[in-house]
């Protein structure tokens, strides 16, 4: 059997909640737009799924600035998630993105409970596939701290978006905490039909020269290559400790990259920082899972999922 054989036998295939994704890549969130201003360098196409910048029910004026700052190993960013809000998404996105034979992933975020329920009601008869529940935004009915901080506000917020969404709902986790399994076993108890993670690390950059603070903000959160370790012991852990499907995330570059997270337990990853300075990472990490996949004799890419224990 010749080589393009093998690769018409391979199969990357993978399933999210009941949705099918023709592989298991696809973009963090924040990362990408919405698919529209990569879509000149990547064939949307070929992605398992589009994951959407966040949406929240009004428009966000993010962060003052400067907020990027380059750091070792990656990034760091204090955007605030800025974004034009649930009208101007469906008006534009989501027909721009209908245009693709791939999935959709819609990210939400709100300070409120009915902040997301309201978005996510507003989704109901929207021709998305998955919704992604952004839990890191700041709960200003408690003071500020982040919904994923603590296992009964995960446990709540889960519960209530899950009872008004039509769509199957992925809680994406903050790293942010002292067990990240207990943020998981919290978001699967209240109904998570898939966990993601890891969000940034919180970190913080100083201008020795201007003796002052990198980002406007003072802290911002840290992603890029440093962080891969951290997210994949946490993706194996929560693999290890929850039965719903897990998309792993955190300084994926590249297909070996993203191979680790599979062999911890993920489903499928997304890619973020990388896009910045390569904005074909994700097609490349396709074509290099594909590669390794006929390399080593493997025709189906589940028999790679959690093969590490």
């Amino acid at each position: 059997m010749n080589t393009d054989q093998k690769q018409c036998n391979i199969n990357m295939e993978v399933e999210i909640a009941g949705v099918k994704l023709k592989n298991p890549v696809l973009e963090a969130s924040g990362t990408f737009g919405s698919g529209e201003e990569y879509s000149e360098f990547v064939d949307l196409n070929r992605l398992g799924a589009v994951v959407t910048k966040g949406v929240a029910s009004v428009p966000w004026p993010g962060n003052p600035t400067p907020r990027i700052a380059e750091t070792y190993g990656g990034m760091i960013n204090a955007i605030g998630l800025q974004n034009p809000g649930i009208d101007v998404f469906t008006a534009r996105d989501i027909p721009f993105l209908k245009q693709y034979d791939t999935k959709i992933v819609v990210n939400v975020c709100g300070k409120t409970t009915e902040d997301y329920i309201d978005v996510v009601e507003r989704l109901g008869d929207q021709p998305v596939d998955l919704l992604e529940i952004n839990i890191s935004c700041p709960n200003v009915k408690e003071g500020g701290i982040a919904f994923g901080q603590d296992p009964k506000a995960v446990e709540a917020i889960t519960k209530a978006v899950k009872a008004h969404a039509k769509q199957p709902i992925i809680m994406k986790l903050s790293p942010n905490v002292t067990d990240i399994t207990v943020m998981a076993r919290a978001a699967e108890e209240g109904g998570a039909d898939a966990i993601s993670l890891i969000n940034t690390l919180t970190g913080m950059k100083i201008d020795v020269n201007r003796r002052t603070f990198a980002l406007a903000n003072k802290t911002g959160g840290l992603s890029g290559p440093a962080i891969k370790p951290v997210a994949v012991r946490m993706v194996y852990q929560v693999a290890q400790t929850v039965k719903v499907p897990v998309i792993g995330m955190g300084g994926i570059c590249n297909a070996e990259d993203a191979l680790e997270f599979i062999l911890a337990g993920a489903t499928a990853v997304s890619i973020g920082t990388a896009n910045f300075h390569n904005p074909y990472a994700t097609v490349e990490t396709v074509d290099g899972i594909r590669d390794y996949m006929v390399k080593n004799g493997i025709q189906d890419i589940r028999e790679l999922i959690g093969a590490v224990r």
